[in-house]
């Protein structure tokens, strides 16, 4: 069950009666889960992709935590821009909500990306670092651990990561160190 309504205030809003760009950067680029118009790249400065939210929920349990991504502070981050027409708006912007506000780990913002047309703000959801979930810049050796041993109801933590690095890779997004998290994850199976 969903916990998202503790956070009611932490709710987007689309403009009344208009569509909204949402940023991907994680599960939302391969398993969006919503009707979109428009799909295409979009890099967004100022946050990086990081192995930075402990899940007990979707990639892990409250007894074996796995780790998700985030959006943390610094640097940029290549990912999918989806454009949500005004009849869908309200629709899509509640599903984010009740997927992505489990734990009220992420913060939800409107920032600006930049797509092949030009600057678009965007709903996205970074990580809320005062949030007991939130996790850190962790050594690596610690993310490869939990991703081994992380299941949650979505699944295992290794699919999570395998299908990021898939898709990232379809889209032609360079990420270095996710590949290098999966060789070290995959490595001795």
């Amino acid at each position: 069950m969903s916990d998202a309504h503790l956070y009611p205030q932490r709710e987007l809003k689309p403009p009344q009666g208009r569509g909204f760009w949402v940023f991907a950067y994680g599960s939302l680029m391969w398993k969006p889960g919503f009707e979109f118009a428009e799909a295409c790249p979009a890099l967004l400065r100022g946050y990086h992709r990081a192995f930075c939210i402990a899940s007990t929920h979707y990639r892990g349990s409250p007894e074996v935590p796995g780790l998700v991504l985030g959006l943390d502070r610094g640097g940029a981050c290549r990912g999918r821009a989806y454009r949500i027409a005004a009849d869908q708006a309200a629709k899509v912007a509640r599903y984010l909500h009740e997927r992505e506000m489990v734990g009220g780990v992420y913060l939800p913002r409107w920032l600006r990306i930049e797509t092949a047309r030009g600057r678009q703000t965007a709903a996205a959801y970074v990580a809320d670092r005062l949030n007991e979930q939130y996790a850190g810049k962790l050594p690596e050796d610690k993310i490869v651990a939990a991703i081994r041993r992380g299941v949650g109801v979505a699944g295992s933590n290794r699919d999570y990561l395998r299908n990021t690095v898939k898709h990232l890779d379809e889209l032609g997004i360079a990420d270095g160190p996710l590949h290098r998290l999966l060789r070290r994850v995959e490595a001795n199976d």
